[in-house]
């Protein structure tokens, strides 16, 4: 069984990868200045001409993009050829603001295909699988993401797109499917589903899970595997450099290689701007080195995470992304302290409450006051007034030592959360901006 999409680019040499990215560099560079005005503003505002990026290296030497960059020149501004050249545009949701507008050429599917094809292999995939798709279809990149990775493996797609939870469930079963992409949020929901159905997922020939689009925790990745009886990887994406496919988990789940021949990532100070190196945490980066029609020049993610280079037991020597273990635009700060999601899910989810929560957050009195929402198990719903006390103070004592501030906790009744069909929303700021 092949463990590699593409060996050649998965396992190349430093000075292989190095020469792809530097020829790569140096391209883009020259498309920006010629076709794209915003970019060529850029440039001559810092007396740089294509000609002074010789080599990978000089990376450092342009300027930053962020996200209001592509609002300000919304929809089709930042591209960089003309749309008879473009074949699809996706969008995100838009919920922080104008959406964010992406166009591909044929080229641009194609390399963003190879990197899904490439992440559904690390999961070991195979070309005589039925992978089930319930990422959202349409101007999401998560659906048709995946698919067309599938499709360019040779892997039979279900194209099940998100919704009608028993009818996923169904399909799962009367299908076959060995390998389910989704939302980490839903699948839990399928978990649920299937419980509720009373079939045994051990029945199932589902084997593998791709779960993407939101942050998730290593204990959420226990709760998905024991529902679901598979072995659940992480894939990295974001719509304004491909969708999903930009780095994916390997066997070895150490971090998520980055399909760095495309995509070429930094880590920066995000304060400074400053690039930091392998191993700190900070503001990950990305240069968009094998696109046409969007090439994002140091584009910031808001995404905390850290890059290693060491070789991965896999075999793969794309570089590693580690799991992303928050935003630097989605961090809650709470009376002066930062506070991501991620940590509050992991606290509840290593005390081995139900993986369904929100966490609400209100200013009263000029004092900021965080409460979190954790669903009960049927269990503990049944039980006494006092365990459920007990419990509630167990939860606010751990999330007390972990964030160092504290936090109100409220059990509520089983299935009393809303749940989502694509990413969850964990949070609610009730604050006045």
């Amino acid at each position: 069984m092949p463990t590699h999409y593409n060996p050649e680019i998965e396992a190349a040499s430093p000075e292989y990868l190095r020469a792809i990215q530097s020829a790569g560099l140096i391209k883009m560079v020259r498309n920006c200045y010629d076709n794209v005005p915003f970019y060529k503003a850029q440039f001559d505002q810092i007396g740089l001409l294509p000609e002074d990026i010789k080599t990978i290296d000089d990376l450092k030497k342009l300027p930053f993009t962020g996200k209001q960059d592509l609002r300000d020149n919304y929809p089709f501004g930042l591209f960089a050829v003309p749309q008879e050249d473009l074949v699809r545009i996706h969008a995100s949701s838009g919920t922080t603001g104008k959406q964010t507008v992406v166009g591909y050429t044929k080229e641009d599917l194609d390399h963003w295909s190879e990197g899904c094809a490439r992440a559904i292999v690390a999961a070991g995939g195979r070309r005589d699988d039925k992978v089930h798709v319930s990422y959202g279809y349409g101007l999401f990149t998560g659906g048709l993401g995946l698919h067309y990775g599938a499709e360019k493996l040779g892997a039979l797609v279900i194209p099940v797109s998100s919704g009608n939870t028993a009818r996923q469930v169904q399909i799962l079963k009367d299908f076959e499917s060995d390998i389910l992409c989704c939302t980490p949020s839903y699948a839990l929901v399928i978990g649920e589903a299937i419980k509720q159905a009373g079939i045994d997922p051990a029945d199932l020939p589902l084997r593998a899970g791709i779960f993407g689009a939101e942050p998730w925790s290593e204990n959420m990745r226990r709760e998905i595997e024991k529902m679901l009886n598979i072995k659940a990887y992480d894939i990295y994406g974001l719509s304004e450099i491909a969708g999903p496919g930009v780095a994916y988990e390997c066997e070895a789940q150490s971090g998520m290689h980055v399909c760095e021949d495309y995509f070429y990532p930094e880590i920066i100070d995000p304060d400074t701007l400053e690039p930091l190196p392998d191993g700190e945490f900070g503001e990950l980066v990305f240069t968009c080195i094998g696109k046409e029609a969007l090439p994002l020049v140091r584009y910031r993610t808001r995404d905390i995470s850290a890059l290693t280079r060491e070789k991965c037991a896999c075999g793969r020597s794309l570089v590693k992304m580690q799991k992303p273990k928050g935003r630097t635009d989605d961090m809650l700060i709470i009376r002066g302290v930062n506070v991501f999601p991620s940590q509050v899910e992991h606290v509840i989810l290593s005390l081995g409450m139900e993986p369904n929560y929100l966490i609400e957050v209100e200013r009263a009195d000029n004092l900021d006051i965080m409460t979190v929402k954790v669903e009960m198990s049927e269990n503990l719903f049944s039980d006494e007034v006092r365990r459920i006390e007990e419990a509630e103070n167990k939860i606010k004592n751990a999330l007390q030592s972990t964030l160092g501030v504290s936090a109100k906790v409220r059990l509520v009744e089983p299935r009393s959360l809303p749940r989502s069909e694509g990413k969850a929303v964990r949070v609610i700021d009730k604050r006045q901006k």
